[in-house]
């Protein structure tokens, strides 16, 4: 998905290091799960943690992280599913929760469908991370003013938006990169058109627990 100075500089950005633990959130194919459990280590843990709204997809995304975690050298790895808002009764307190290409997906009406809202669940990632711990959060902009407008129709969503929400539940802004922004992009197409795919405008922002 990235050339390796970017995967590098993500990897720094996220302040991922050994003995960590932490909760990849609809993890996908598990590149970044993988990543991650060989930074942490054997001293660390990483949660492939797939929402319960997703968990029916044909591709089936529980399966391929339980065959992931049983991949030579990933004893540090767990892959559990719940309700999103669940997450945290099913994973460890986190020194990161990691959440890439996904943060949009909170408000459309596939993980809304069994109640859950973005507050709701940045409010469950505020009690599952340990004090100083770090909620990162990578996607595709929208443009500025939009807010959650093109969510469900183009899958991005307003960088400032989304510092609002997470801000409102008690997270303090510690970073943001341009590493992904892309001033070409228009904002106005759907991150899967084959002129834009793997291009789009990111953002990225690292929030801190208190």
């Amino acid at each position: 998905m990235y050339d390796q100075s970017k995967l590098s500089e993500l990897i720094r950005f996220a302040r991922v290091d050994a003995g960590d633990t932490v909760i990849d959130v609809y993890p996908g194919d598990g590149k970044w799960t993988r990543r991650f459990s060989d930074i942490v280590g054997p001293e660390g843990r990483v949660t492939s943690f797939v929402p319960a709204e997703v968990a029916h997809f044909k591709n089936d995304p529980v399966g391929l992280m339980r065959t992931l975690a049983k991949e030579p050298g990933r004893g540090n790895v767990k892959a559990v599913s719940a309700d999103l808002v669940a997450m945290p009764e099913v994973t460890q307190p986190a020194d990161v929760l990691w959440l890439h290409l996904f943060y949009h997906d909170l408000h459309t009406a596939l993980m809304q469908a069994r109640g859950a809202t973005a507050a709701d669940f940045n409010r469950a990632v505020f009690e599952r991370l340990k004090p100083g711990g770090f909620y990162v959060i990578v996607d595709h902009a929208a443009a500025a003013g939009t807010g959650t407008d093109d969510a469900q129709s183009l899958h991005r969503i307003d960088p400032l938006y989304v510092r609002a929400e997470v801000e409102a539940v008690g997270f303090i802004l510690d970073a943001e990169s341009k590493l992904l922004a892309n001033g070409n992009d228009s904002h106005a197409i759907k991150v899967f058109d084959p002129s834009i795919k793997g291009e789009t405008d990111r953002f990225a922002y690292r929030f801190v627990k208190p």
